[in-house]
């Protein structure tokens, strides 16, 4: 009897001990129409989140621009722990609208990648959640530019359009939030490979927290300020992850845009990051790559 027991006692423990796994975050990415080639960066963008081991990734293909099945896409966001935006485009219905800003105000999470910041002017919610965007039709009635002057985020309500890049090139960037989930442990400075360095972007930047900036470089037709690049935004209960990173598959290959997009998925889905910063991210002088 008293062996028994002690099998019984030891078989309770091994299950005790046994590792328990969280189940993995649904994650959606909503693509469709875009002034980038979102057929060639959505498959990058899925792959490198399930690459995680954190993420099962499905997509939403928006019908094409002036299509009127536009009026019928709605996703269910609320079976998804995040939302990845590749999407530049049409306006969603009305109904879709309110669903994403219900989704977002109840504790989403959302990414918006690259040109995605360029989409919905007139959606004042949207703008909003992603603190500042550019181009179409957007100037100071938008907001103010965000620039990093002097060790701090200012706002500068300037007049003038929003959104520019110049030629791409490699660039360094530079982490100004450290103590930030996503950028903890990461270095100072780290060089991006050949991108479009966005400057010049505008929006209400409420609730908006500035990680990283580049320097846009006037050699490269750039602002000669510091410009974010990497942002992070409080929208009622949900957060967003912005990286302005990521042009086209060749700059998807870049560790530092690659390991900032993974935390940043993650910190968006669930406020925190468990990912390790891997040995190959890059320092200020050498574009680390992955194929």
């Amino acid at each position: 009897m008293k062996n028994t027991i002690a099998r019984l006692s030891c078989l309770a423990f091994s299950i005790a001990a046994l590792p328990t796994f969280a189940a993995k975050v649904p994650a959606l990415i909503i693509d469709g129409q875009n002034n980038h080639d979102w057929k060639a960066t959505t498959p990058v963008l899925q792959r490198l989140l399930e690459d995680t081991g954190l993420f099962t990734v499905e997509v939403a293909t928006a019908p094409p621009a002036k299509d009127a099945k536009l009026a019928d896409f709605q996703p269910d966001f609320a079976k998804y722990g995040v939302i990845v935006m590749n999407y530049n485009g049409d306006m969603w219905s009305a109904a879709t609208q309110r669903a994403l800003e219900g989704y977002m105000k109840g504790g989403g999470g959302m990414v918006i990648f690259h040109a995605a910041d360029n989409s919905f002017t007139p959606w004042q919610a949207y703008n909003e959640m992603i603190g500042v965007g550019g181009w179409y039709g957007r100037n100071e009635q938008s907001g103010p530019y965000v620039r990093w002057r002097d060790g701090r985020q200012v706002l500068d309500f300037k007049p003038g359009p929003a959104g520019h890049h110049g030629p791409q090139h490699e660039f360094v960037v530079e982490t100004r939030t450290p103590g930030h989930p996503i950028m903890q442990g990461l270095p100072a400075k780290w060089l991006q490979a050949k991108d479009e360095l966005y400057d010049f972007m505008r929006g209400p930047a409420t609730n908006l927290t500035v990680l990283a900036t580049a320097y846009a470089d006037t050699k490269f037709q750039g602002s000669g300020e510091h410009e974010p690049q990497l942002l992070v935004i409080r929208y009622g209960q949900g957060r967003v992850f912005h990286t302005m990173l990521g042009h086209g598959p060749d700059a998807m290959k870049s560790v530092g845009f690659i390991v900032t997009l993974q935390r940043g998925t993650e910190w968006a889905a669930t406020g925190k990051v468990t990912q390790k910063v891997p040995a190959d991210f890059p320092g200020p002088d050498k574009v680390s790559l992955r194929n």
